[in-house]
């Protein structure tokens, strides 16, 4: 039988996990997250909480690479040893389509601009911050694209 190691010496496990499947498990050097009460931070040895997500950017480094990946709503748990990101939705920034992303921002901010019933704006508005916020995401991973051809 095989025995369960921890992450190696100096790393955080990262899994972010979606009702449909785990979207990612990887031994990172800190992350960086959307925490409803404010943005949070963890290292290897970071002490024991559990927190709600909001809408927000999930980041996390690998030596010095930083990647990013949006998150709507959820649970957070931290360990000494790995965070467990439950959330409702999940994307990787590569995995975004930019021209779509844009598209959404349009037809949030004209559907909000119309108006309507406060639970229509409501709608509208969140649409907007998760439509601006993927957008933000997927024109951040492109850039970094194009500064690592260059």
């Amino acid at each position: 039988m095989a025995s369960v190691t921890g992450p190696s010496p100096g790393k955080i496990l990262l899994e972010v996990v979606t009702p449909d499947h785990l979207l990612l498990s990887k031994e990172v050097d800190y992350v960086s997250a959307p925490g409803s009460e404010g943005d949070f931070g963890v290292l290897p040895g970071h002490c024991h909480f559990l927190t709600t997500l909001r809408i927000g950017e999930l980041q996390f480094r690998v030596g010095e690479k930083i990647e990013y990946m949006s998150v709507l709503w959820g649970f957070v748990e931290v360990t000494p040893t790995k965070v467990t990101v439950l959330a409702e939705v999940a994307e990787k920034a590569e995995d975004i389509d930019v021209d779509r992303a844009e598209a959404a921002v349009r037809r949030a901010e004209e559907q909000l601009e119309r108006g309507g019933l406060p639970s229509e704006v409501e709608e509208a508005r969140v649409s907007l911050e998760k439509a601006r916020l993927r957008k933000k995401i997927a024109d951040r991973h492109r850039q970094q694209g194009r500064q690592r051809v260059s």
